[in-house]
């Protein structure tokens, strides 16, 4: 690899090193104004997709069956949307109870998995898996306020760690473009 390809990429490791630990960082500072960011985005994206299928409502050759569909969706989405922009806290408690019990359920049909199926996976660790599932669903359906701020901490605890190891991983590279620079010089053979 030719030296100044190493040595931009030891540059970017570490750019995208401090980058997620400053991140990590606000995340975990502020877990609250981060859930109110993400909330505000989710509901930019749900008014968009609002907006999307209500124009699909009018599309030609719908059915009567799919415009009905069309609008419920829009409307439910455009709803959702405003409930975001107006309530965000209320919008989080509410994605956080859908997400406990999302992983409740889950966590169901993967204990009932771990004993049914003929996978070569050991079966402790589907155990395991559902368990996990179900533990994290029912703290979030018991709690979910308390675990939207959880979820923004351990994100930002992640993105510290990963932060961390992209930082390690550039100066590593750093090392070997030294390397590259350093390594012997080959007298030119031309007359």
């Amino acid at each position: 690899m030719p030296k100044d390809l190493l040595t931009a990429a030891w540059k970017l490791l570490i750019l995208r090193g401090v980058v997620a630990v400053v991140l990590g960082i606000v995340l975990i500072a502020w877990p609250e104004a981060t859930i109110v960011v993400v909330i505000v985005l989710w509901g930019i994206w749900a008014l968009i997709d609002g907006i999307g299928l209500g124009v699909q409502v009018f599309e030609k050759g719908a059915g009567t069956g799919q415009r009905v569909l069309f609008g419920v969706m829009a409307l439910i989405a455009v709803l959702a949307a405003f409930l975001a922009f107006t309530r965000p806290g209320m919008a989080a408690t509410a994605l956080t109870w859908v997400l406990g019990i999302w992983l409740l359920v889950r966590g169901a049909f993967e204990l009932v998995g771990a004993f049914t199926s003929t996978t070569s996976t050991p079966r402790w660790l589907l155990v395991l898996g559902a368990v996990i599932d179900l533990v994290l669903g029912w703290l979030f359906v018991a709690n979910p306020g308390e675990s939207a701020v959880a979820i923004a901490v351990v994100l930002g605890i992640a993105a510290v760690a990963w932060g961390i190891v992209f930082v390690v991983l550039g100066f590593l590279a750093r090392s070997a473009a030294k390397k590259v620079g350093d390594g012997p010089v080959v007298p030119s053979t031309a007359v």
